[in-house]
């Protein structure tokens, strides 16, 4: 099966190498547990925002239909001071386009929460609010998830896990700010159950 993952620098892995990145630890475990998904095409990059996304997918097309897409997207809209109404119109349409992009099907859709970077030591370092920065991001993924459940679109709730030992060495790289592999397997952990619900009965 033809995999896509869409979204920023989680889901590229901002100093991670290409294999510990999210989505292709994903597809390593769906292919172990005898899911014959391929090594996902990635549009990401390190900053981008929802609209800046949407460019990005917008430059990479004709990308034809996929079998299962996966979308993380909206820190860098939070970082950036956006409202959560701005969030929602920008992720509208990137919802459609994510369906449309796994052949009209949004089950065969799976949106990754926002991890919760104000645990991280470079938030500690920097004297960043970790409490406003967790209700910044608790309202987006508010929003993210209504959205998604309008549409029928699975929603993965990895932001606990990113909460608990987000503050560890291991658990970061070496900027003190983006996720590890071991962190990211720890949201593999969470996504695993649900994509290998809605993939299983086609492999």
């Amino acid at each position: 099966m033809r995999a896509l993952a869409l979204g920023d620098s989680y889901t590229c892995g901002e100093g991670v190498e290409p294999a510990h990145r999210w989505p292709v630890q994903l597809a390593r475990a769906l292919r172990d547990g005898g899911v014959d998904v391929g090594e996902p095409h990635v549009i990401a990059t390190t900053g981008w925002s929802t609209e800046e996304l949407a460019l990005g997918i917008a430059a990479a097309q004709p990308l034809g239909t996929y079998d299962f897409v996966t979308l993380g997207i909206g820190v860098n809209d939070q970082y950036r001071g956006h409202t959560t109404a701005e969030y929602r119109a920008q992720l509208s349409p990137l919802l459609d386009t994510a369906t449309a992009l796994a052949g009209g099907r949004p089950d065969h859709v799976l949106m990754l929460s926002i991890p919760d970077w104000g645990v991280t030591p470079f938030a500690r370092n920097e004297g960043r609010d970790s409490a406003q920065i967790a209700r910044e991001i608790d309202a987006f993924n508010d929003v993210a998830r209504s959205m998604c459940e309008a549409r029928r679109i699975p929603f993965v709730d990895i932001t606990p896990a990113s909460r608990e030992r987000g503050d560890a060495d291991a658990m970061v790289v070496a900027d003190g700010l983006h996720p590890s592999h071991a962190m990211y397997a720890r949201w593999v952990d969470v996504a695993l159950p649900v994509a290998h619900r809605l993939l299983g009965d086609t492999a």
